[in-house]
């Protein structure tokens, strides 16, 4: 079952700034000192088991992958800065930040399709057929090896 992580990560990211969360980050991300997040004035959120597991998803990624992209995730997720302003504020192209967050939510699809769990907010969220993933795998794949 493939769902739509950003969806996924988009309730999680407003669970894990209202509760206190498994992921130790400064209230202001690095860098960020001044600039305003840009936040929808409602967010949905995802049930606090939801929220414990997709936790734990994250955690791995700091685990074993780069910091950066744990950083990314909380900027983007979490804090709400939108993918430009984290590039201007890291004096990088955008469709590099971009990449890097495919790279890191596919981290965590993946850990939550290993984990083979489901969660509460299934019925809410896309769930992609296998078929159709894999195309669109392959086109992320083409893009960012162009980005490269």
């Amino acid at each position: 079952m493939r769902r739509d992580i950003q969806q996924v990560l988009e309730r999680w990211g407003t669970w894990a700034r209202d509760n206190n969360t498994g992921i130790e980050w400064s209230p202001i991300a690095a860098g960020f000192k001044g600039l305003l997040p840009l936040r929808p004035s409602l967010r949905r959120s995802c049930s606090y088991d939801d929220g414990r597991i997709i936790d734990n998803c994250v955690l791995q990624l700091q685990k074993v992958r780069q910091p950066e992209e744990l950083n990314l995730i909380i900027a983007y997720y979490v804090k709400g800065y939108s993918k430009r302003a984290i590039a201007r504020r890291r004096r990088v192209d955008e469709r590099l930040i971009r990449a890097k967050l495919q790279i890191a939510e596919g981290f965590i699809d993946g850990c939550l399709s290993l984990l083979a769990v489901r969660l509460d907010m299934d019925p809410e969220v896309k769930i992609y057929a296998a078929q159709k993933c894999e195309k669109s795998i392959s086109a992320v794949r083409k893009k960012f090896v162009n980005v490269l």
